[in-house]
């Protein structure tokens, strides 16, 4: 797990595997989190806040394309990471880093674009003027069918925006979702920023994010069915929630005060 700039164990010290699909091999291990760490996860985010939110677009859009150049020099170790993590053709698996670094350097670009408005008034004397913010901690939970390029097409406006960010990886593909924040790492993201939980049982993770009032705005991406989802539905909602069906195509609104997470996006998705 990463948190807070740093690779720490689960608190509880367990690990659990990961394995091949195709001949179930043992790949290798990963922390096991819980309740605790998730905690200390959305800690490190929420300290990181104040910090990340007041740097200039242009900062954040550097990050977010020296994340895009490394992860592009790196694509061909992370195509067969892809393929020996969670089963999918090597070509697929290629396709599939190739654009899933473009949504990182995409959102580099919108950085740069977010901008306010003045909006008229019925009086002469009086204008509105709309500035769009960073709501604060994202937490992020992703599936197993697509395990990179849904952590960059999450995590890439997210940062753009201003926001830091919580992400709860699918337990079958956690070792795809580590190498993408090892990347984040070694471009010099700054503690706290960005923060990955890895569990086997996500349900914790879940009422953490779901609970938590250092949350913000919660991003999932599976099947309605998913314990984490029944979990979220039964509960009252979270500041911002962005809420996706199986099957449909999803879409990260950005972080912005007082707006709704359906069908409202300030960033602009390819």
């Amino acid at each position: 797990m990463f948190i807070n700039g740093e690779w720490v164990e689960a608190t509880s010290g367990q690990r659990f595997e990961v394995t091949n699909p195709a001949t179930g091999e043992v790949i290798d291990t990963v922390p096991d989190g819980g309740a605790d760490d998730a905690r200390a996860a959305v800690a490190a985010a929420d300290a990181a806040f104040g910090s990340w939110s007041q740097t200039t677009a242009y900062e954040r859009a550097d990050l977010l394309y020296r994340a895009w150049q490394l992860m592009t020099e790196r694509s061909k170790e992370l195509a067969e990471l892809m393929t020996r993590e969670q089963g999918k053709p090597l070509k697929a698996s290629a396709a599939e880093v190739k654009y899933g670094a473009d949504f990182l350097r995409w959102y580099a670009e919108e950085a740069k674009r977010v901008a306010g408005e003045w909006l008229p008034s019925a009086r002469a004397d009086q204008r509105f003027l709309v500035l769009k913010q960073p709501v604060g901690v994202v937490a992020a939970i992703t599936p197993w069918n697509y395990p990179i390029s849904m952590l960059t097409r999450k995590m890439g406006p997210a940062l753009a925006a201003g926001c830091t960010l919580v992400l709860k990886a699918a337990e079958a593909t956690p070792l795809c979702a580590r190498a993408i924040f090892q990347i984040f790492a070694d471009v010099g993201a700054p503690a706290g920023v960005v923060n990955l939980v890895t569990a086997l049982d996500p349900k914790p993770i879940g009422e953490v994010f779901c609970t938590d009032e250092r949350v913000r705005k919660l991003t999932f991406t599976g099947s309605t069915a998913h314990r984490c989802m029944s979990w979220i539905s039964s509960q009252q909602p979270v500041s911002h929630r962005t809420e996706v069906r199986s099957g449909t195509i999803h879409r990260v609104p950005r972080c912005r005060s007082g707006a709704r997470s359906e069908g409202r996006s300030g960033l602009k998705v390819p």
